[in-house]
């Protein structure tokens, strides 16, 4: 059976807005000044927390951070998210559309992401389309995460789906290198804020399939992944 996994952040949603105030939440909480921008920042909230806390304190002290500090940051940093997780993050046009379609077409889909489970369950569920996802794979869930292949091999197995007849819809390399570490059909969305940042970059990958917009979706999986 085929079977499409999905990348979160970046990829389904734009989540960079809620993430920036998390960040936010933890440099007002050192006594910092700096402050995240979605502006200019989006595209590092999509690379995770530890990400985001090394640019704000680059950018107020002018020098990496203590690995020490990040550790000690990151717990509080997610409890901050967690408070605000569905404030600002919308699903990018037509992705519920193209899930149905899938669907019609007797292709489930499931996520795997380097977000940790809990959370990204969370997410998802106050999104309200949790339950168009049969299969969750998060950061924590299993010993590995992106870009071992292992999660999203798992993703398509809670699935009952064949390995060798899926593909990964993701935005940056990690994604990428996922598909190519399992031997699958690696899928670039060129939207939002994380693809916006490295457009040329995503297209050196030298994807299987660069998606414009989530309409275009279906047609493209019956290239890819055909019947």
């Amino acid at each position: 059976m085929r079977t499409v996994i999905f990348d979160l952040d970046g990829t389904l949603a734009d989540t960079s807005g809620d993430l920036l105030a998390a960040a936010n939440t933890c440099f007002e909480n050192l006594g910092m000044a700096v402050r995240l921008h979605p502006s200019t920042d989006a595209g590092v909230a999509l690379r995770g927390g530890r990400a985001m806390l090394t640019r704000g304190i680059e950018r107020e002290t002018g020098q990496a951070p203590d690995p020490a500090v990040l550790d000690a940051q990151y717990k509080p940093l997610l409890d901050a998210y967690e408070k605000v997780i569905a404030v600002h993050t919308v699903l990018y046009p037509g992705v519920m559309a193209a899930i149905e379609r899938l669907g019609a077409n007797g292709i489930p889909v499931g996520i795997c992401t380097n977000k940790p489970e809990y959370l990204a369950e969370i997410l998802m569920t106050k999104l309200g389309v949790r339950d168009a996802f049969g299969s969750l794979i998060g950061a924590d869930t299993l010993p590995v995460r992106k870009p071992d292949p292992e999660p999203f091999f798992e993703a398509v197995r809670r699935l009952c789906g064949d390995p060798k007849r899926a593909c990964l819809i993701g935005d940056t390399i990690t994604d990428h290198n996922t598909a190519r570490a399992a031997g699958v059909p690696s899928v670039l969305v060129t939207f939002g804020p994380g693809a916006a940042a490295g457009q040329a970059d995503i297209r050196a990958l030298e994807p299987d399939a660069l998606l414009d917009h989530f309409d275009d979706l279906p047609d493209l999986i019956e290239k890819i992944l055909p019947a």
